[in-house]
């Protein structure tokens, strides 16, 4: 009588993966899969861990550049910062665990993002999130928002690495599935920088941090499917971190990687000790041996299907020299982590298993991850939307109610009430925050005169709109920001935020923001170092908004010579950079006052952005200008009240020209910046620029304590920014 199988199709397809792929399986093998052999596969061909339905399309990135050390492939990516200094980041999604169990989600997403980072030899220095909720009204929004804040401060603030910026959305489109993205920046020395191949045979491999339980099983499988009404009963999954522990093991690898014993290293994150060593492994070009056994464990009777898919936080896997053994333990047992030599690299090129005396897993490392599916998924264009002229856009008769009503509107309200709860400051380096409207944060680097600047950004409405356009504005967004603080940018992480990739259209968005990014890249010579990919995000088949978030990391060679928009003083003129058409397709004035989201985006001109760009960085290197903000959501106006916040000077804004009047406050053209410049240097700063070919003209004046347009609005500035101000904390005690 024939064996009963152990692997039915119904265990297939709770695991994950399709006919065909267990059939590939099957013919790699030779043979039918164990169930831990079966989990393994799950979570390695998931889309979280193998990117199956996008790797051919991220190959299309830019990734090296004359300052990239370590691009895309790696735990995070590298640049070279001068001085032998380099910095290390990277930006993940934690969006499926957030949504259904919003602390732990988002502080697992803080504390895994950091792993990636000082795994490869750096101390975390600054970190960044990119959140985008549902509606505000929506019954959970309220709920998501105060969990996944107190999670990030909660992890990041006790871990102790300053949170300094980041960018908060709201939109209907994230009603079923949030998006919770971190970012990580870290300092290391260039010549120490630390990789996972585990190259060699016959080195010891070493399991350090905490005990292995049975939190996240499957996490990277759920974060591989869509949700549903039932995904509340996926709380198992969601991982629970521990800050403090995080802190001795940052503090416990830096100590050992200031030795020569460790060979390989590897974060535990998603797919945990399956991932790490099938990574290493292929990277390395090895087999690994490990004997589940001397796995620390801190629940008992575990199985070997449970500690090989656990994504239990803290914990790395490391290949050590042979000889180093006792360093190692002396080190991890300092700083009273668990530590325990579990396996060896072999030249088999398997991953073999060991539980309990028995061989529970014997399968070839290369169709887990090279040779994993990679699939050309059909794809479609998005469909070109009309192009909206202003004077066929409805003018409001009240542009005082419409100013107050975009201030306080989601997207613009002020963020206070989220980045107080972080501690912004902590290592003492922190020279400026992007939260409070700033447009990068700017961060020491220790002991010199020297800084990183950091950003994140994104704008959901022009991808969804145009996905190729879109995709240029995210980068061009981020290098802006880099621009209007004075920093050479050099390099982007990305995290790619899209819906089901087996439905065309989605695809379709997915493979036009790319390209987009992609020429933005090459415009402006900024890689792509790092990223992710989330794939679908979408509840009950409503997909959320595309999102491909962009981290954006520059250098200030001179702190002395930085900018930011508090500098403006009364008596300073407002000169705009950049030409204003008063575009107002998939803008903020036409979905807040006019409650509509068409029009196309819009367009952005790379080689006008690198101009106008590269000049006013030359500005603020030769101290032209006072303060400096881009103009990006809301235009002109928004820009003009953000910088009034911030110096505590009144604005007044001209007439415009071409009688749009709402165009001119609000439009949303690309590659401009808002200066504001004293008197002696208006004239030199409009003429260099018209010898240049830029659009460069007087639009306003600083001073007084009203923010002024001609024959449009007149509001007092406290008044405005005690609005915009409120907004949020109103939303969040129950008064908006």
């Amino acid at each position: 009588m024939a064996k009963k199988s152990e692997i039915t199709p119904e265990i297939v397809a709770e695991h994950g993966l399709s006919e065909s792929e267990y059939a590939i399986i099957l013919d790699r093998l030779g043979r039918e899969p164990n169930l831990t052999e079966l989990g393994i596969f799950s979570v390695m061909w998931s889309e979280h861990c193998s990117y199956k339905s996008s790797r051919r399309h991220l190959a299309k990135f830019l990734t090296t550049g004359d300052r990239v050390i370590q691009g895309p492939g790696e735990n995070a990516g590298v640049i070279d910062i001068n001085d032998g200094d380099a910095i290390i980041f990277k930006m993940e999604s934690h969006n499926h665990p957030s949504y259904i169990e919003p602390y732990q989600g988002a502080a697992t997403g803080v504390g895994g993002i950091m792993r990636d980072v000082f795994t490869m030899g750096a101390r975390p220095i600054a970190l960044m999130n990119a959140l985008r909720f549902g509606e505000p009204t929506h019954w959970k929004t309220k709920q998501l928002v105060s969990g996944v804040v107190a999670g990030i401060g909660g992890y990041g603030n006790c871990v102790g690495v300053p949170t300094v910026g980041g960018e908060t959305n709201f939109h209907k489109g994230y009603n079923g599935n949030i998006l919770v993205n971190a970012m990580c920046v870290g300092l290391a020395k260039a010549d120490n920088i630390f990789l996972s191949a585990a190259k060699g045979v016959g080195n010891p491999i070493f399991y350090v941090g905490s005990k292995t339980g049975r939190d996240g099983i499957h996490g990277a499988t759920m974060a591989s499917a869509e949700f549903d009404d039932d995904s509340d009963e996926k709380r198992p999954t969601v991982q629970v971190g521990d800050p403090f522990t995080e802190k001795l093991l940052i503090e416990a690898c830096l100590e050992l990687m200031a030795t020569d014993a460790i060979i390989a290293i590897q974060d535990m994150g998603a797919a945990g000790l399956t991932s790490s060593s099938i990574e290493m492994a292929d990277k390395g070009g090895v087999g690994i041996q490990i004997n589940l056994d001397k796995v620390p464990q801190r629940e008992p009777n575990m199985t070997a299907y449970e500690m090989m898919l656990s994504e239990s936080q803290e914990r790395m896997l490391m290949v050590i020299q042979p000889g180093k053994e006792k360093l190692a333990y002396d080190i991890f047992e300092k700083w009273e982590l668990d530590v325990a030599l579990i396996g060896k690299t072999t030249d088999t090129g398997n991953l073999v298993l060991k539980h309990k005396r028995k061989k529970v897993c014997d399968i070839p490392i290369a169709p887990l991850a090279d040779d994993a599916p990679n699939y050309d998924r059909p794809h479609v264009k998005t469909d070109a939307r009309e192009v909206l002229e202003a004077r066929d856009i409805h003018e409001t008769q009240d542009y005082n109610d419409a100013l107050l009503r975009i201030m306080t509107s989601p997207d613009i309200a002020s963020k206070r009430w989220i980045w107080e709860q972080y501690d912004r400051h902590v290592m003492t380096d922190t020279v400026d925050s992007s939260q409070s409207g700033g447009d990068a944060a700017i961060v020491r680097v220790h002991g010199t005169k020297k800084a990183v600047a950091i950003t994140t950004d994104c704008t959901p409405r022009y991808v969804y709109a145009d996905p190729y356009e879109g995709g240029k504005q995210c980068v061009a967004e981020t290098w802006r920001n880099l621009t209007c603080v004075g920093a050479d940018p050099i390099a982007i992480t990305d995290c790619l935020n899209f819906g089901n990739p087996e439905r065309p259209e989605i695809m379709g968005q997915f493979v036009g923001a790319i390209e987009g990014m992609n020429e933005a890249c090459h415009a402006f010579d900024y890689p792509v170092v790092s990223g992710n990919v989330s794939l679908y995000n979408e509840t009950n088949g409503q997909a959320i908004p595309p999102t491909p978030a962009v981290g954006g990391v520059g250098l200030i060679p001179d702190l002395e010579k930085h900018m930011t928009l508090k500098g403006a003083k009364a008596g300073d003129t407002l000169i705009l950079i950049g030409d204003t058409t008063g575009w107002l397709g998939s803008s903020i004035y036409l979905s807040e006052i006019l409650s509509r989201e068409d029009g196309a985006p819009p367009p952005v001109n790379l080689a006008t952005e690198k101009l106008n760009g590269d000049y006013v960085r030359k500005l603020i290197r030769g101290r032209r200008v006072n303060a400096v903000h881009d103009c990006s959501d809301g235009g002109l106006a928004v820009t003009a009240c953000e910088m009034a916040f911030a110096s505590g000077q009144g604005m007044h804004i001209v007439a415009p020209t071409n009688g749009k009047t709402h165009g001119w406050l609000f439009g949303e053209d690309q590659a401009r910046y808002l200066l504001a410049v004293e008197e002696n240097s208006v004239n030199p700063v409009i003429a260099t620029a018209k010898a240049k070919g830029i659009e460069a003209q007087i639009v306003g004046s600083v001073g007084g304590d009203r923010i002024k347009a001609d024959g449009a609005f007149d509001v007092s500035l406290e008044k405005l920014r005690a609005a915009n101000e409120a907004w949020l904390p109103n939303l969040m005690n129950g008064d908006a």
